[in-house]
């Protein structure tokens, strides 16, 4: 008798153990869930073109294949991450352009990071191509710690890192080579 009761009980040890075990299992998928849905965009776009006006002037045109929308987040940002490219208008309607396979804008900081064969022409000639670029917008300040190519009419540089003003009239640089043509006056 007292053996029947040992082989019951250890049954229903068992059966109320496996029983926990799905349960938890049922509990932790569902957990699963919840945290890809909170990593969920707000909203997605495909093949999308957003103008941007001031005083009723065009001044970007940004198109991407994929914009994903995390304003959902505590910290906000905007991913393409399938591309972007970014066309830029002067004052004088002057057409500059960058592309890049990756980009990431944070919204709150207005920080845009550019990775993947970037390459910036402006429309007086100048080419930039690195891997990786950062834009802060507020300060009209472009910047990379990684190899990048410069080339105008007067430099042609192969340098480490880059820091520069969005005209290219104040340039910081790490170690390089290059050519830069210099006026004797």
């Amino acid at each position: 008798m007292k053996h029947l009761f040992k082989n019951i009980f250890r049954s229903i040890v068992t059966v109320f153990t496996v029983t926990m075990f799905f349960s938890c299992e049922d509990n932790f998928r569902e957990i699963q869930k919840i945290n890809l849905t909170s990593l969920s965009p707000a909203g997605v776009g495909e093949d999308i073109r957003m103008v941007y006006t001031d005083s009723a002037r065009v001044r970007a045109i940004l198109t991407s294949p994929r914009y994903q929308d995390y304003s959902n987040r505590s910290f906000e940002f905007a991913e393409f991450p399938d591309g972007v490219m970014v066309e830029f208008f002067d004052d004088n309607n002057n057409k500059s352009t960058i592309k890049a396979d990756y980009g990431i804008l944070y919204n709150q900081t207005s920080l845009v990071d550019l990775q993947g064969n970037v390459e910036l022409v402006t429309h007086d000639g100048v080419t930039l191509t690195t891997s990786q670029l950062y834009w802060d917008q507020k300060n009209e300040w472009i910047f990379t710690e990684k190899r990048f190519k410069f080339t105008s009419e007067d430099f042609d540089v192969d340098a480490e890192r880059l820091d520069a003003n969005r005209d290219f009239t104040t340039f910081f640089t790490g170690e390089g080579t290059g050519d830069v043509n210099l006026d004797e006056n």
